[in-house]
């Protein structure tokens, strides 16, 4: 009797590993499985979205104009940003002496103003830089060769410290009670309206380009709300067989973000056409003012995110229409 039962506990202990074998299995289908899934997710909603492409591309282009205005508000704001100059320039104050000034209270005035405690810099131009720097930058060097007598005066550029209460420095007080100054000129206040002006417009974008962006989110949501109402005995059947949400919501996913990124790329299209009809207009207008501006555009980071973020939006959409959809209720 021991002998019959010795080969069954044999066979036992040999044939004990062989669920562990199925299990390791098991696992490499799943996530095979898993894969494929999605990979036809996006195949087919993208065969969806080219099986109606005047729908499609009416929706895409309404999104990407919605992107793009607030690109160009922006591209449009860093140039006028650029043209109106630096903030080291607006704290100058340009002081000009009195013609015919003699050297040495040229010199007195500069060691006056460099010893004060509320001036980090002094620069003095004398009348031939001036000229010379005049000449080179007006355009008319012809006419200037004709003067017989420089009328330019000595300048003295003072820089003051940054007062953070933007009141005007105290030196230029004492700089325009000087018996030898004839000017003083402080372009501060203007410039600070002006930065004010842009500051107050980049503000503008950003709620600009929020708004937008929630009105990009808001046609996609729409637009696949749509696409679920069409696809709703689809959905209800999938759902009644046991399909999970996240299976259902899946193709719908990649719809938006099929939306997004094609209303990105339109965005970008939109943009470099904009930039490109305007260069040589800005550009001959420039020339006609003898100004070295460069006009700046979209640089190569911000238009690579464009259509990643525009992909986001159609993905936050997308998920907001099917998870208000599922929220209904699975059918009896």
């Amino acid at each position: 009797m021991f002998r019959k039962k010795a080969p069954a506990n044999r066979l036992k202990t040999a044939a004990a590993p062989r669920p562990a074998e199925r299990t390791v299995t098991r696992s490499r289908p799943s996530l095979r499985s898993w894969r494929d899934q999605h990979l036809y997710s996006l195949f087919s909603s993208l065969g969806r979205l080219l099986a109606r492409p005047w729908a499609t591309t009416l929706t895409a282009l309404v999104m990407g104009l919605a992107l793009a205005l607030p690109l160009l508000f922006l591209i449009l704001l860093d140039n006028a940003r650029g043209l109106s100059g630096g903030w080291q320039d607006a704290r100058e104050i340009t002081v000009f002496m009195k013609p015919g000034t003699a050297e040495d209270r040229v010199q007195a005035l500069v060691g006056r103003v460099t010893a004060r405690s509320d001036v980090t810099a002094v620069k003095r131009k004398t009348p031939a830089e001036g000229l010379e720097e005049f000449r080179a930058m007006s355009g008319f060097a012809d006419a200037l060769d004709v003067l017989q007598v420089n009328p330019l005066p000595d300048v003295v550029i003072v820089t003051p410290q940054e007062r953070r209460d933007g009141a005007e420095p105290d030196v230029l007080a004492a700089l325009r009670a000087d018996a030898d100054v004839d000017l003083v000129q402080y372009d501060a206040a203007w410039r600070r309206r002006l930065g004010a002006i842009l500051g107050l417009g980049q503000r503008a974008g950003v709620i600009l380009a929020g708004l937008l962006a929630l009105g990009t989110l808001l046609v996609v949501g729409n637009t696949v709300r749509m696409d679920i109402q069409s696809r709703a005995e689809e959905i209800a059947v999938m759902q009644l067989i046991g399909a999970s949400p996240g299976f259902v919501r899946r193709p719908f996913l990649y719809t938006g973000i099929w939306y997004g990124l094609f209303s990105g790329v339109f965005a970008l299209l939109v943009v470099l056409a904009v930039q490109w009809a305007m260069a040589a207009p800005v550009t001959h207008l420039l020339e006609s003012y003898d100004h070295r501006f460069v006009l700046s555009g979209l640089n190569p980071m911000s238009g690579a995110a464009v259509p990643l973020i525009s992909a986001v939006l159609g993905w936050l959409g997308a998920m907001l229409a099917t998870a208000r959809h599922l929220a209904e209720g699975h059918p009896e």
